[in-house]
């Protein structure tokens, strides 16, 4: 008999002693008459598959910090730059989708920006296609992340150095960077034991935010909205993907930049051709602005010449055009 074999009587004991006081404390409120509060919440049928869905996804896994991995002797000595790990777009096109197509794989912590931000960026911003300006923007803010938590870590380790006088030149603006930061926290944030954990939230928050970025998918041409939940083979593998395709619903609601239209007549009139007659029924404007207005300029013109010309001074034309032939031709041929 081994020796939690021998304390199985005490356990028991113990746990019938308190459930018996409790059940005693809750008979004044009716039990076991009254349940209390459901302890499971019930979900409808399509709330329930759906959890159950997103929860089967899997993760895009990221590490903070960043995987060091040197491919230069700089590099090496040195370190190298830490890179963001955004979810790969992988771009298609072909005769029934059309030219801007793309998908990416479905993960359960990707995140996309709300649909009126992403249609402003498109139409009042005009990044429509090329998105580069996102993707720096995002490098960026996550390289001020990592330099942020580096200042943050000198901070932490001047504590340390009482040779170091940290209110001086250069240290004073390491202090004045992250001390401002520490006492807002110091006023929300309570101490644990006598030690303050400011700095270490600080660094924890700083750390989600850039785990983050690695996360976001910009959809443009597309809104997040549009994306079609499908089931793709990638890499001999059946994977949950989310499939951007067929006509962007900006380009309906809104008019297209105009130099793509340019861009299409021009250099791509395949993906001018197929966008006329895909979708001829949608009284969208696949021209350029300066072929339309030629275009407009050319009717003008001849719905001037047919309607504000008199008859009078047609008939005259006429008639002395009749006389001008009368005149050159011999009289028996006339």
């Amino acid at each position: 008999m081994s020796l939690d074999d021998k304390f199985v009587p005490i356990r028991t004991t113990i746990y019938e002693t308190v459930k018996g006081i409790f059940e005693k404390l809750a008979q004044p409120f009716g039990y076991p008459e009254n349940p209390g509060m459901p302890t499971i919440y019930q979900m409808s049928s399509e709330a329930h598959v759906e959890t159950e869905f997103l929860e089967s996804l899997p993760e895009h896994k990221t590490l903070w910090p960043p995987i060091q991995r040197p491919e230069t002797w700089f590099e090496m000595i040195f370190g190298p730059v830490p890179k963001v790990e955004p979810v790969q777009r992988y771009i298609y096109e072909n005769k029934e989708e059309g030219f801007y197509n793309f998908y990416i794989e479905n993960y359960k912590n990707i995140f996309f920006l709300p649909d009126a931000i992403s249609e402003f960026i498109q139409v009042r911003l005009n990044i429509c296609l090329d998105i580069s300006v996102l993707e720096l923007t995002r490098e960026a803010l996550f390289m001020a992340c990592i330099l942020y938590t580096q200042i943050v870590v000198l901070r932490i380790a001047l504590l340390w150095l009482i040779q170091i006088n940290p209110f001086t030149v250069p240290w004073c603006y390491v202090s004045a960077a992250v001390d401002w930061v520490e006492d807002v926290l110091q006023g929300v944030l309570p101490a644990i034991l006598g030690v303050n954990i400011s700095v270490t939230v600080l660094l924890g928050g700083i750390g989600i935010v850039a785990d983050a970025l690695n996360h976001i998918v910009f959809t443009m041409p597309f809104l997040p909205s549009e994306g079609e939940r499908m089931k793709l083979f990638i890499d001999k593998q059946l994977r949950d993907v989310l499939v951007f395709h067929y006509l962007p619903i900006s380009w309906y609601r809104h008019p297209i930049p105009n130099e793509l239209r340019e861009y299409w007549y021009t250099e791509r009139p395949d993906i001018l051709n197929y966008m006329q007659k895909s979708y001829k029924n949608f009284n969208i404007q696949f021209l350029p602005d300066r072929i339309v207005q030629e275009l407009n300029h050319q009717s003008s013109n001849a719905s001037s010449i047919r309607h504000f010309i008199p008859t009078e001074m047609l008939s005259n034309q006429i008639f002395s055009f009749s006389e001008t032939v009368q005149h050159l031709f011999p009289v028996n041929i006339i």
